[in-house]
């Protein structure tokens, strides 16, 4: 597996997708509330969300406006950060800056969803300027965002690991592992594979173009290139405890006090 510092900790890994956003936090996903109750219960890591505003600030957000969860409306990038600053999540609660999130929560590590193409520039120079390598890890659904972050980042010299795979390496590494071992004939060579693969995580679906994507032969395939298989988004305890049992690395999911009894009772505590 791989060396990361972002995967020091012992596998399998909880993420609180967009935080603790339930109970009394309920419908406060993507603040520094949300994940500041999620790591005072002990989450390691969070998965959050990020664009930019008109005036280059980077902000944890989901959605490209702000209508659907806060009391103002607009696009996020047509708007400077001191307008932004003034919504209210849910009524209640303001955006973050990602400078403020790293800032307040230092021993947590999150993998970031980079939402849009203008995001990725001031999220790669944030990176940088605070040095938090190793407690961040990449993600996004456009192949060139990834691939646009990953030479940004291998020019400055720093090693950010990458946590989502585009849909071409998914499938790529998916059907290797139907032909059998990696690099035995029939199977892409390692070295190939590994070209399409990603820094040390694949975060998948369970199930992907009409297949059941995570088994037990593509966490083999996976783990024979030294990565880690996590899936998302897992809300269901038996699924929980099904996936796990497969072998899988980590589990993403809206439901973080599920997972953390699941976790619990797997280690006897």
């Amino acid at each position: 597996m791989t060396s990361h510092p972002y995967l020091a900790s012992p596998a399998p890994r909880a993420f609180a997708h967009r935080g603790w956003h339930f109970g009394e936090f309920q419908g406060l996903e993507n603040t520094l509330a949300a994940f500041t109750e999620a790591a005072r219960r002990g989450f390691e890591y969070l998965e959050i969300d990020v664009r930019v505003s008109s005036d280059g600030v980077v902000v944890v957000h989901h959605d490209a406006t702000l209508d659907r969860v806060s009391n103002m409306e607009g696009r996020i990038g047509d708007m400077p950060w001191s307008a932004l600053a003034e919504a209210r999540v849910d009524g209640r609660e303001p955006l973050s800056r990602l400078s403020d999130v790293l800032e307040a929560l230092p021993d947590t590590k999150f993998n970031i969803d980079v939402k849009c193409d203008a995001a990725v520039e001031p999220f790669v120079d944030l990176v940088q300027r605070t040095a938090a390598f190793d407690r961040v890890a990449m993600a996004a659904f456009s192949t060139r965002r990834l691939n646009l972050m990953r030479r940004l980042f291998g020019a400055s010299g720093g090693v950010v690991p990458i946590a989502a795979m585009t849909p071409a390496a998914v499938m790529t590494v998916w059907s290797s592992s139907r032909l059998g071992a990696l690099g035995s004939q029939g199977a892409l060579p390692k070295a190939i594979l590994r070209r399409v693969a990603w820094g040390g995580m694949a975060q998948v679906p369970r199930t992907y173009a009409g297949r059941t994507l995570v088994d037990p032969k593509f966490i083999r395939a996976v783990h024979a290139l030294g990565a880690e298989v996590h899936v998302w988004v897992v809300d269901s305890e038996a699924e929980m405890h099904e996936l796990l049992s497969l072998g899988v690395d980590g589990l993403v999911t809206d439901r973080p006090e599920t997972l953390q009894r699941v976790l619990n009772e797997r280690n006897g505590s």
